[in-house]
């Protein structure tokens, strides 16, 4: 059960892969001096349970032009089918991204960025509020834009060796959106993630979702979706969270 718990923890974003409230992460950093917090409720719920996280605090910080710095503090929950619900702080992540290829609004090249996160096992694994261990991604992400279109999209590697079962794993994830008007943005994203535990299975999913920008301040930022590969771990998940830029 512990390992199922984990692999929820994982589809459901606790801490999250990337930048709410999609999977799938872009290069856009923050801008300079300027800060993002992204507070939600998310939640993955499976065959055998379900897991998530409320509230998630993901804050941003643009020190640097083409810089963000990222720090994810997370209060989870997870119940196993037959278990006791269990609530606690989760694991802790941290984070920076660099854009080092601006794009070309009037060409082909898109905008470049790398970024590194780091959990650290801060929340207590045995109960299904974290990992276990500490973990590491190192993405690139690829963004390009055209009229009221965006996409963006990437791949990244998972430092996830800690016992003789687990694995490291890439996971990959495209994004595609439309401005609708000045107020709604909305689009959707398949990702897939290979096996992190020896004998382990794959697994593919996809969100719908996307923005509605109360003013350039607040946003309403939200997903729903579910997995198409080894379904059981994936069989619904949602993120509705509220977005502050300043």
């Amino acid at each position: 059960m512990k390992r199922f718990l984990i692999a929820v923890l994982i589809l459901a974003g606790v801490p999250a892969l990337a930048g709410p409230p999609f999977v799938t992460d872009d290069p856009e950093p923050v801008e300079y001096q300027h800060f993002e917090i992204n507070s939600a409720l998310q939640a993955t719920y499976a065959k055998d349970g379900r897991a998530g996280a409320w509230p998630t605090i993901d804050a941003n910080y643009g020190p640097l032009p083409g810089v963000q710095l990222h720090v994810g503090l997370f209060g989870s929950f997870s119940k196993g089918q037959g278990e006791d619900f269990h609530y606690g702080y989760g694991d802790t992540e941290v984070g920076a991204k660099i854009r080092f290829i601006d794009e070309d609004e009037e060409g082909w090249r898109p905008q470049v960025a790398i970024y590194p996160i780091t959990q650290f096992a801060s929340g207590e694994a045995s109960k299904g509020l974290g990992a276990g261990h500490q973990r590491t991604i190192l993405p690139v992400w690829v963004q390009k834009s055209w009229g009221d279109w965006t996409s963006y999209g990437g791949a990244g590697y998972w430092l996830n060796q800690h016992e003789e079962t687990d694995r490291n794993y890439w996971f990959f994830g495209w994004v595609l959106l439309r401005k609708i008007t000045e107020e709604w943005t909305l689009g959707g994203e398949l990702f897939h993630q290979t096996a992190d535990t020896v004998g382990g299975r794959a697994s593919t999913g996809f969100n719908l979702g996307g923005y509605y920008n109360f003013d350039e301040t607040d946003h309403l930022i939200f997903t729903f979706g579910r997995g198409i590969q080894d379904v059981d771990t994936n069989r619904f998940s949602y993120y509705v969270g509220y977005q502050l830029q300043f």
